[in-house]
């Protein structure tokens, strides 16, 4: 890597770091619970980002599987908090 590109990513990588803090701030003093569940989906979002970057800086693509499968979590976890704060349940017995 050049060294501009070297300093740029290392920028991206703190900038991101700083942006989880302040996110897992908003998580916990939330003013309401989707403020939360949205806080809570930006930090996956912000995961997904470090591990992109922690992919460029070490020169790998082993962490890509990482980045799915913070990815498919993340979306499991805020569809299933949204149904729970819409219904008050997640899974749905409707016994006929």
């Amino acid at each position: 890597m050049t060294d501009w590109f070297t300093i740029v990513v290392h920028v991206c990588l703190f900038v991101t770091t700083i942006s989880i803090l302040l996110l897992l701030y908003r998580a916990v003093r939330g003013p309401s619970n989707p403020d939360r569940v949205v806080a809570l989906d930006t930090i996956g979002i912000n995961l997904i980002a470090i591990t992109g970057i922690m992919a460029i800086i070490l020169d790998t693509v082993q962490l890509n599987d990482i980045i799915l499968l913070i990815g498919i979590l993340t979306f499991i976890a805020t569809v299933s908090v949204a149904k729970f704060l819409e219904k008050g349940v997640i899974i749905d017995q409707d016994r006929d």
